[in-house]
């Protein structure tokens, strides 16, 4: 697929995703998310890539939201529940990988701009960076995830506040509540995300995917159950070639050369 909304760059074991539409701030239009989808389905298949960064271009924006004139097209309740769908479809796919996804934050995250960071598996985030979800601004509620995944991130109080005034956060509180997970000078951001990048995937290839699934998979359940299958997936990944070269390398005292199996 051609794209030309999003820049996609293969640096194995890291990929680096960028949404280019610097005009309207990264916003995120149908062709946008198509793009996002299809690009993070090349990176699912692609064994050589580990570790994902997603950011935006400009330095303005990492994403500043929807685009608003395909949202005012949304009139009735089909357009608006099939507009919400496709958002969410592309954001789950993101969620679910099967590799870490960094969201490398800098100026503007609103609305679906923040609700795409928050499908990330980790958020990094410039000191310049501004989150929130503006939506009831607009008569609207968030519907690419914000709802449900904002109290999952900082606990109900503080994502309904966020919500229900529209009013964004700077970096610094986002970190304190939660919504991101560092703070770094903007000069620094994309070094320190490849860092953190490289530093995952050093990592056998096998296991942060299970601890991705079981983490994912084990929210949903009580927590008697989470931790039963948590047992399973322990199991599993005993029984796999990484497992015995992990252990035998750190008893031989020298680097573990992954396979993946």
């Amino acid at each position: 697929m051609d794209f030309s909304n999003v820049r996609l760059d293969l640096r194995p074991p890291v990929a680096q995703i960028t949404l280019d539409r610097l005009k309207v701030l990264n916003a995120l239009n149908a062709a946008t998310l198509a793009e996002l989808a299809a690009a993070f389905e090349t990176l699912a298949a692609d064994d050589t890539v580990r570790v994902v960064l997603i950011t935006g271009a400009g330095g303005r924006a990492f994403a500043a939201g929807a685009d608003i004139g395909e949202l005012a097209q949304a009139a009735t309740p089909e357009d608006g529940r099939a507009y919400a769908l496709r958002g969410q479809h592309v954001f789950r796919s993101i969620e679910t990988l099967g590799k870490p996804v960094i969201a490398c934050i800098q100026g503007f995250a609103l609305g679906g701009g923040c609700e795409l960071a928050m499908a990330c598996t980790l958020r990094i985030a410039a000191e310049d960076a501004r989150l929130g979800q503006p939506e009831v601004k607009l008569g609207l509620i968030p519907g690419y995830g914000g709802t449900q995944r904002l109290p999952r991130l900082v606990g109900r109080g503080a994502a309904l506040k966020l919500m229900l005034t529209g009013d964004p956060i700077d970096a610094r509180e986002a970190l304190r509540i939660g919504l991101v997970d560092e703070v770094v000078p903007a000069a620094e951001l994309m070094a320190r995300s490849e860092a953190m990048a490289h530093a995952i995937a050093k990592n056998a290839p096998l296991a942060v995917a299970e601890v991705l699934h079981t983490v994912d998979e084990g929210m949903s359940l009580p927590l008697e159950l989470a931790l039963m299958r948590e047992a399973d997936c322990f199991g599993q990944i005993c029984a796999t070639l990484d497992k015995a070269e992990g252990t035998r390398a750190f008893l031989e005292k020298r680097a573990a050369t992954w396979e993946g199996k």
